[in-house]
């Protein structure tokens, strides 16, 4: 699926890839969903990558999901199509390889702060208002906006949004945790860029076996984590190397336990 209103930019190690639907707020379609498991299925592939940015284009990063997308839809449609397809996508970038930053760089409402949570870092310029409106239009948030963002910013401030429509300016939502730095106007696609080279930096192993460990710490699929890390681990040994030659030549297997 392509979709030129999803981007992808390379830079040595680093991609980014930037929302493009700036006269929607970078409000999302299907069409849209299915270019982000696009856009991430071609970052995992590519082993270049080494982190990923995450941005929106114009003012805003994104105000989720566009109601002229989903608000006629039958209840069936709704939550299959809609909310159960937008919460695989999702999933599929919170979970990519390679740690993701999202740079706020306008505002990010809704879904759209859904989308910033499944990355690991978020950087905000500090004119961003972020919050989690959707009771507002009488429906709930339905891409981990109750999961994931309690599990990494805790339930009271999630309470405050999802209840009492509270509306954070970037500094009031570095104080609630919900970002992680704040920078002036204009400047977080060059800030999310340096922090990205600060990463890159370091040991591209490391850095894929670390964020699994912490997201198995931290509740969040820790049974995939769990089997990841142990295949990774196995692949690396001389008794898979033994038992995949052993199989192709018809013989028995002679493991010698190598780490």
């Amino acid at each position: 699926m392509t979709d030129d209103r999803i981007r992808i930019e390379f830079d040595g190690a680093i991609a980014t890839m930037t929302i493009s639907r700036p006269e929607k707020l970078n409000a999302f379609d299907i069409d849209m969903l299915q270019a982000l498991a696009a856009a991430c299925d071609r970052l995992e592939a590519d082993r270049r990558v080494r982190v990923a940015i995450l941005t929106g284009e114009g003012k805003a990063f994104s105000a989720g999901g566009d109601i002229n997308a989903w608000g006629g839809m039958e209840p069936a449609a709704f939550g299959h199509d809609w909310v159960r397809f937008g919460h695989r996508v999702f999933e599929r970038l919170a979970t990519l390889r390679m740690p993701v930053i999202a740079a706020l760089n306008g505002h990010t409402l809704g879904g759209g702060l859904e989308l910033a949570a499944a990355a690991d870092i978020r950087i905000a310029e500090a004119q961003v208002k972020i919050g989690m409106p959707e009771t507002s239009l009488g429906m709930v948030p339905g891409w981990s906006g109750t999961q994931r963002l309690v599990a990494r910013f805790g339930a009271q401030v999630v309470r405050r949004m999802v209840l009492g429509g509270e509306i954070f300016s970037g500094e009031e939502a570095k104080g609630e945790g919900l970002v992680d730095a704040v920078v002036e106007t204009g400047t977080v696609k060059q800030a999310a860029r340096d922090y990205a080279a600060r990463v890159a930096a370091r040991g591209p192993a490391a850095l894929e076996v670390s964020k699994l460990m912490i997201a198995s710490a931290n509740g969040e699929d820790k049974g995939a984590a769990i089997e990841a890390l142990g295949s990774i681990l196995v692949a690396k040994t001389g008794d898979l190397k033994e038992g995949v030659a052993a199989f192709g030549e018809k013989r028995e297997a002679r493991f010698k336990g190598e780490w």
